[in-house]
């Protein structure tokens, strides 16, 4: 399945007009991720893993200027970087994001420790 969101294809499993999800779906669930390995917009991961026939790979840190998230409320693209230093909120249109996003970082980034 797919929506677009603000134009910008995002795939997900039951995706709304703001990239919720049925994994994730609060109302400050509100970002797109462009996955490293397939370039193509998701959900969460939870929905690639369920309509990929691939595994993920993660970003690495010297990629993280990319623009690979995508605002569901405004439809801003921001670099990991910006979003990485975002303190949960959109800098375009300070929407909230959920800060327990980050316990799935280790899924789509690169520690940038390492």
């Amino acid at each position: 399945m797919s929506a677009h969101i603000h134009g910008t294809k995002v795939h997900g499993v039951k995706p709304d007009d703001s990239s919720r999800c049925a994994h994730y779906h609060q109302s400050n669930d509100i970002i797109a991720i462009q996955f490293y390995c397939c370039r193509q917009f998701y959900c969460c991961y939870k929905c690639h893993e369920e309509l990929c026939s691939h595994p993920p790979s993660r970003w690495p840190e010297e990629q993280f200027h990319e623009k690979a998230i995508l605002c569901g409320n405004c439809g801003t693209f921001l670099s990991i970087r910006e979003y990485l230093q975002s303190g949960y909120i959109c800098p375009c249109c300070q929407a909230l994001f959920n800060p327990a996003c980050k316990y799935h970082y280790s899924l789509y980034f690169q520690d940038p420790s390492r």
